[in-house]
């Protein structure tokens, strides 16, 4: 496999962070340039962050002594990469505007941003389920008159922990999923250290959590239809989002409702045989064994299984018969490895092996 050069937008922030420790030594990706504020630029990734790193693991050695470019500076940074992870820290309508200029510039972006994730012609995948959607991405080059450049989409952290788990179960007609979501602190960008208030504290309001758990899983049940991917009108999703005393790893407890309900048994078949194109194309990022499900009635926990597989496999337990729905269990994802970067990457990978980015 070829080596691709990588510039990560938005290097100094938590997600920015991450990206910059799973791509230090990835197989086929190579970090070229960093790109931030300008209040950074200028300096080394080493001054601009490290006197607020966030992760467990150190500064990659190699990317301590690159200096940061100011991300506005789109020909700079588009001429030292193939493409780009975006992860800043910006307005909405500032970051559709820069990720959009990357991609006129014939720069890829591969986006942890949510602000694209509405424009009908951009994908927004979890490259298990829903990977036929990079189909879109020649029309949204028509539209915007690049031939390489584009931009692709990772979508909300949260659904992570339940749209996998449901995906599968598609033929058995679900009709209505209610989630409620237990979010870790590192999903608003925060340690313990920074915020103080979340040690022992519940915050039951996370701004426009809701709306994108109950939006954006209809776009990833969506069909490509006109050049536009077009979401699709069920299930019907109603969500509850609630910030906890977690470090990494968002919980949900979810209920869901069949047309046809299957015997336990049948879910948890499908579940244990589901895999995607990640799996078939063997891609670096990918977890062997996609859903895990645990029978005993204590797991899976936070602490223990957030880094299943690198952090990139779905933990589920608990499925049980429930009184008012069908079904009722409940799922586990590492939010800034499968949720954000991880995913992104896992994406990127997924559009290199399909030729997208060439």
């Amino acid at each position: 496999m070829k080596k691709y050069r990588v510039g990560i937008i938005g290097a100094t922030g938590m997600v920015g962070q991450r990206f910059a420790t799973l791509l230090a030594d990835h197989p086929w990706f190579d970090v070229t340039v960093l790109a931030a504020s300008p209040r950074s630029a200028g300096q080394t990734y080493e001054q601009a962050a490290g006197h607020r790193w966030a992760m467990q693991a150190p500064m990659p050695e190699k990317m301590k002594k690159m200096v940061i470019v100011d991300a506005s500076d789109v020909k700079t940074v588009a001429a030292q990469a193939d493409f780009v992870f975006c992860a800043v820290d910006m307005p909405k309508p500032d970051i559709r505007a820069l990720e959009e200029a990357y991609a006129r510039a014939e720069c890829p972006v591969v986006s942890n941003n949510s602000a694209n994730r509405f424009t009908p012609d951009v994908p927004m995948i979890i490259p298990e389920l829903n990977a036929d959607h990079t189909a879109v991405i020649p029309y949204q080059r028509k539209r915007l008159g690049t031939k390489r450049g584009f931009i692709a989409v990772k979508s909300n952290c949260s659904l992570q922990s339940y749209v996998p788990a449901l995906y599968p179960l598609s033929r058995f007609g679900i009709e209505q999923v209610l989630v409620c979501t237990y979010q870790a602190i590192s999903g608003a960008g925060k340690t313990f250290e920074r915020w103080p208030e979340m040690i022992d504290n519940v915050i039951p309001y996370i701004g426009g959590e809701e709306q994108k758990s109950e939006q954006e899983p209809l776009k990833i049940w969506g069909r490509i239809e006109n050049g536009v991917i077009v979401p699709a009108s069920s299930p019907a999703f109603t969500a509850q989002c609630l910030r906890v005393p977690v470090t990494d790893g968002h919980f949900a407890a979810v209920f869901v409702r069949f047309a046809q309900k299957p015997e336990k048994e049948e879910i948890l078949e499908a579940w244990r045989t589901f895999s995607g194109e990640p799996q078939r194309l063997a891609l670096p990022s990918a977890p062997k064994q996609f859903l895990h499900y645990f029978e005993e009635d204590n797991m899976p926990q936070t602490r223990l299984h957030r880094d299943l597989e690198g952090g990139m496999a779905i933990s589920l337990g608990r499925l049980r018969a429930d009184t008012q729905y069908d079904y009722k269990f409940v799922g586990l994802s590492h939010n800034t490895l499968r949720g954000a970067a991880g995913g992104a990457v896992l994406l990127a990978e997924l559009l290199c092996a399909q030729g997208y980015i060439d």
